[in-house]
């Protein structure tokens, strides 16, 4: 005869073993919480063998890196600037470069002939940094003829472009102590390059052409979340406390650079982003996705800037840039596309036209 207890007395044994689970899983978390209190560690979770983790992480720097280190050209070492006859004149243009405003700016000690900015705000670390516009290939390259003025130039007219151009102000008098000190500067830095030569480094990283135009609306996003905290959210930067300059540059407005200079074009400005911001980021660490960099570009480059008279640019329209935006073109792409892209186009019909 079944017994009539039978399915109460299941329930109870289910019961029973239930509470001995969640007693015994509450000891044992009480018992870890305890151990962690006294000092004790839990033993990690190894997904990979040491080997593995140390080739990822190395596989990872590599390809987060835009160039490699090995052969980079580095600036002559700073102590020993003393041994050089000009010494004087080679701080002096050190200090100049990094410290524009406060001797050539609006209320600069010794002239008043340019915006606010310093020269350093586009050639990183008074000109030495990696990709970061240096000027490590000038004494080696000047004077040269430029496309853009269809002339030749020699440092000094290369200092008064971007006094005109970046600075939006005024050339300095070329027998002034102010040129002969920069120019004196500038031969230091590049004293053990090559004639002829572009070290590794230099100038602004080349970056590759998106397949569709740079976006603004998309680079707004970008310049919100990565640029406002130096640059702020209306884009004319952090002034210093002794109103001689900034600590960190507008990027628009009547205090930034003009339509002239070189980083109105999209290429120049993603690329010496790309490398170089936002703060922290380097060349052997960028921050920002090359589509980031593009669009960036695109939005500061659509935010008004003061203008300047480029009527004498580019004699030889041809060899205008695929990213100048400023026509008349020797080819029939739109000023909006050889703005904003895409400039692969651009640059194929240049090729089949024979052009560079």
């Amino acid at each position: 005869m079944k017994n009539p207890f039978e399915p109460f007395i299941k329930l109870v044994s289910l019961m029973v073993a239930l509470l001995v689970i969640v007693a015994s899983f509450t000891a044992l978390t009480i018992t870890g919480i305890l151990f962690i209190y006294q000092g004790g560690s839990l033993p990690k979770l190894n997904l990979a063998t040491e080997n593995t983790a140390e080739l990822v992480t190395e596989d990872t720097s590599i390809s987060l890196a835009l160039m490699s280190s090995e052969g980079m050209w580095a600036a002559p070492n700073w102590d020993l600037v003393e041994e050089q006859s000009n010494a004087d004149l080679i701080k002096y243009g050190k200090e100049l470069v990094a410290n524009t405003s406060e001797y050539l700016g609006p209320n600069g000690k010794v002239m008043k002939i340019s915006n606010g900015m310093n020269c350093q705000n586009c050639h990183l670390n008074a000109g030495t940094a990696p990709l970061g516009n240096n000027y490590s290939g000038v004494a080696a390259n000047y004077p040269k003829v430029r496309a853009r003025s269809g002339q030749s130039e020699d440092i000094p007219k290369r200092i008064n472009d971007c006094f005109e151009r970046s600075l939006n102000g005024e050339g300095l008098p070329v027998d002034s102590k102010e040129m002969q000190a920069m120019v004196a500067y500038m031969e230091w830095l590049g004293k053990d390059v090559a004639k002829g030569e572009s070290p590794k480094g230099v100038g602004i990283y080349e970056m590759a052409f998106l397949d569709r135009p740079a976006n603004p609306v998309a680079g707004k996003r970008v310049y919100d979340n990565q640029c406002t905290s130096c640059h702020m959210e209306d884009g004319q930067g952090m002034p210093r406390f002794d109103g001689l300059g900034y600590t960190y540059p507008p990027l628009w407005g009547e205090h930034s650079y003009n339509d002239g200079a070189g980083l109105y074009r999209m290429s120049r400005f993603a690329g010496y982003v790309k490398a170089n911001m936002p703060l922290g980021a380097t060349y052997e660490r960028p921050m920002l996705t090359d589509e980031q960099a593009w669009d960036v570009a695109a939005y500061v480059n659509s935010m008004a800037r003061p203008k300047k008279d480029i009527t004498n640019d580019w004699p030889d329209i041809s060899k205008k840039p695929v990213d100048h935006p400023f026509g008349p073109f020797s080819d029939g792409f739109s000023e909006e596309q050889h703005k904003f892209g895409p400039f692969q186009p651009i640059k194929e019909a240049k090729a089949l036209a024979g052009l560079k």
